[in-house]
C-alpha cells in the first residue's frame, strides 16, 4: 500500500535499527543496496536514499512516506505533511541546528553587521540565500561540497553549517553568530497520501509503532513486592507513568506493585524502593508502549 523511503549516510544505521525494533525489519540483499522490503501488509516498496533528496520525492507524489530532517525539508522547500518528531539516534536525540558562523576574530557580531557581497560558502544554499533575503543582504552564497568550516577567510568570508554543540566550529576558529534553524528528523508524507483515508490510516498505524518503540526506550517496567506497612512509603517514591497497578499477594499481608518507570532514575530508585521496604525487586526492558 506504502511507498517507503529511508535516509542512507548517517541516519542509516539507526533508522534500521529503529524499524527493526519496532518489529519492522528492513531486508535487502546487502548493505550497498538501495531496494529494501518490510515484511508488512502496509508497506508495498522501500527505498534507502540520501536525506536531502527525500522531501522533494516525498513531495512529488514518488513516495507516500520518508524519513528525513527539517533542515533539509526547509532548505527544498518541500510541501510535505509532517506526521512528527522521532528522535532515535545520537544526533537526533536533540536538535541540529543550522547556524551563520565566522571567524573567531572578525567584528561581526549579528548578522546586520555583514555587507552586501558577502561571500557565503554552505550546503544549505536555499535556506542561505531566504535567510539573507530576510534581513536585507544581497550575499554571495556558494555551494559547498563539504569541509566548509575550512573556507574562512581565504574562500568565504561566512558559512552557514550544522552543528549539534558548536564544539567543531570552535575547533575550526569560528564563532557563531546566529542560529537560522533548529532540526530534528521528522516522518513526513505526501499530501494527497496523507488524504487517502486507507494511507493515512496504515501510516498513523507505523507512527504509532516507530514512536511507541521510543518512548519505550527512556522507560522501564519495575515490579516488586511490599508489605501493608510500607506500602505507601514506597508508592509515594515510584515515578509512575500512571497510577502503579497494585495486587494482594496469595495468604499475605503484603502486595505486589509494577509501574512504569523513568530509565533515567532507575539508578537511584531501586536503592530508595529497597530502602523503604520493597522486597524482589525487578527490572524490566520495554519492547513499546503505545497510548
Amino acid at each position: 500500500m506504502l511507498r517507503l523511503v529511508l535516509p542512507k549516510g548517517s541516519l542509516e544505521k539507526a533508522t534500521l535499527e529503529l524499524f527493526e525494533a519496532a518489529d519492522l525489519a528492513v531486508t535487502r540483499s546487502s548493505e550497498v543496496d538501495y531496494r529494501a522490503t518490510i515484511n508488512d501488509p502496509r508497506i508495498a516498496d522501500v527505498r534507502i536514499l540520501r536525506p536531502q533528496e527525500i522531501p522533494r520525492y516525498v513531495a512529488e507524489g514518488m513516495f507516500d512516506l520518508g524519513i528525513t530532517g527539517r533542515d533539509w525539508i526547509e532548505e527544498t522547500g518541500s510541501d510535505v505533511h509532517s506526521l512528527g518528531q522521532l528522535r532515535y539516534s545520537k544526533a537526533t536525540s536533540r536538535p541540529i541546528k543550522v547556524v551563520l558562523a565566522v571567524a573567531a576574530d572578525s567584528p561581526v557580531r549579528t548578522v546586520t553587521d555583514l555587507d552586501d557581497g558577502v561571500r557565503v560558502s554552505t550546503e544549505y544554499v536555499g535556506l542561505a540565500t531566504r535567510y539573507f533575503e530576510r534581513h536585507g543582504i544581497k550575499a554571495d552564497v556558494r555551494l559547498s561540497y563539504g569541509a566548509t568550516e575550512a573556507k574562512i577567510p581565504e574562500i568565504a568570508d561566512a558559512v552557514v553549517e550544522i552543528t549539534e554543540t558548536g564544539r567543531a566550529l570552535r575547533a575550526a576558529g569560528l564563532r557563531i553568530v546566529d542560529t537560522i534553524l533548529e532540526s530534528y528528523t521528522e516522518l513526513v508524507a505526501h499530501p494527497l497520501a496523507w488524504a487517502d483515508d486507507d494511507k493515512r490510516h496504515a501510516m498513523q498505524q507505523l507512527h504509532s509503532l516507530l514512536e511507541g518503540t521510543l518512548v519505550a526506550r527512556t522507560r522501564v517496567l519495575v515490579k516488586l513486592n511490599v508489605s501493608e506497612p510500607d506500602l505507601d512509603a514506597v508508592i509515594a517514591i515510584v515515578p509512575a507513568m500512571k497510577s502503579p497497578t497494585i495486587s494482594k499477594l496469595f495468604g499475605t499481608d503484603g502486595y505486589a506493585v509494577e509501574a512504569v518507570v523513568p530509565k533515567a532514575t532507575i539508578n537511584t530508585l531501586i536503592p530508595a524502593l529497597k530502602d523503604h521496604g520493597a522486597t524482589d525487586i525487578i527490572e524490566l526492558p520495554i519492547a513499546k508502549i503505545v497510548p
